[in-house]
């Protein structure tokens, strides 16, 4: 019953927003014929009444069978929310204007020439074009930005860098997102993309699911693909230990846990879980330190760094594979100075910004310090992957998915 309750409150409370909003088309489209204007409102809440009813049957969804529905649901759903609030804003302050217009009316001095009280058209039609941008531009963004590929490229100057390592080519992949995906083509030219760079070596820095392991399965062949001369290496992000769902038993998501891994190997992926791999050319060597997901404040701390870096203190240049880059600061550069570069993704630099040459902007920057791009303090140097996928909206405005390709010289 309780259900029924909160149905029928969401209802009314989103009938009245929906009508609120359809203040503004009315003004628009007052000077259109009756079948027009009939036309219009028909669509309008027709529009409003499915996307309503899909958000309220969500749960009753199958996850596995209507994957894409249900993405395409909470989606559309929210992109048009997101819309209808802009506009609303302008909606709010025409109201403001004539609640002052009422109240001067009501002065003795304006009796005679009352001032209009009706919308502005000026503001109705202000509200609709602003909600309407951004219903557009995310839509865009799934369109086109989703897995539109973006091939980064750096350099790491060290003097630690060994003369045998000197021009290494390093790429980097994260935040894969596999229960995200709709397009398999499209994800199979990415890692295309990825090959087409010619890496010495390929390092994968963790989330390669949202939940559960079952997500990566469509996706093992194709990103099985992914080769490197030097190897491919990998680690755990915060969400591939299951830890946003609500599991059986502790025994069933361990059990998905290793499934996962399993599932790095299958690929053809050496996966570090707080381990370490020494490569050696000749008298030089490097070290691999792989870490499982660290994170400051509430992410979770699977990691044990003193353990993965246990045995690589001979190594000339140490290379850290660590998801989260507020691990950065919080550990490796007070603890850890000879660990010479971390590699890191799990910003996905919220996949919504601005760039522009050097200029980056981003929510994400009021959350994290590092979020995307090349940072270096000292001799240390960290570099956050922006994330090859996405999470939540199916998309990415600005800060587009990212291939990065790191060069390793001696200097």
């Amino acid at each position: 019953m309780s259900r029924i309750y909160f149905f029928g409150i969401a209802a009314v409370l989103y009938l009245a927003f929906d009508l609120y909003i359809y203040q503004a088309i009315r003004v628009l489209i007052s000077d259109y014929e009756v079948l027009t204007r009939r036309l219009v409102s028909v669509a309008y809440f027709g529009v409003s009444l499915v996307l309503f009813l899909g958000i309220m049957l969500y749960e009753q969804l199958d996850p596995k069978q209507f994957q894409n529905l249900r993405l395409f649901i909470t989606t559309a759903f929210f992109i048009t929310l997101i819309g209808k609030l802009i506009s609303a804003i302008f909606l709010v302050a025409d109201d403001f204007r004539r609640l002052v217009t009422y109240v001067m009316n009501l002065m003795p001095s304006r009796a005679e020439t009352p001032k209009d009280l009706s919308r502005s058209e000026f503001l109705s039609k202000s509200a609709i074009i602003a909600g309407t941008v951004p219903i557009a531009v995310f839509s865009f963004g799934i369109v086109s930005g989703a897995h539109d590929y973006r091939i980064r490229k750096r350099q790491i100057v060290s003097p630690n860098v060994p003369k045998a390592f000197d021009g290494l080519r390093i790429v980097q992949v994260s935040d894969i997102h596999t229960g995200s995906f709709f397009n398999k083509t499209a994800v199979a030219g990415g890692v295309d993309l990825i090959n087409q760079q010619k890496g010495d070596i390929v390092f994968f820095t963790g989330d390669l699911v949202n939940n559960q392991s079952d997500e990566a399965k469509p996706y093992l062949d194709i990103f099985s693909k992914i080769d490197a001369p030097m190897g491919v290496y990998s680690t755990m992000g915060n969400h591939d230990y299951g830890d946003y769902r609500s599991w059986a038993s502790p025994q069933a998501k361990q059990a998905d846990v290793l499934q996962l891994q399993e599932m790095h190997r299958y690929m053809g992926w050496d996966i570090l879980l707080n381990e370490n791999r020494l490569i050696k050319e000749g008298a030089d060597q490097i070290a691999i330190l792989g870490l499982e997901n660290w994170g400051a404040g509430r992410f979770s701390k699977y990691g044990d760094l003193a353990k993965t870096y246990a045995g690589t203190e001979e190594a000339e240049f140490k290379i850290l594979l660590s998801h989260d880059p507020s691990h950065w600061d919080a550990q490796v550069r007070p603890e850890f100075p000879d660990i010479d570069l971390m590699l890191a993704g799990h910003t996905h630099g919220m996949q919504f910004g601005i760039e522009i040459g050097d200029f980056r902007w981003s929510p994400s920057q009021y959350i994290y310090k590092q979020w995307a791009d090349l940072y270096k303090d000292g001799s240390q140097y960290l570099y956050v992957n922006r994330g090859f996928g996405f999470l939540g909206y199916p998309g990415r405005v600005g800060i587009l998915p990212e291939i990065t390709v790191l060069e390793l010289k001696h200097g």
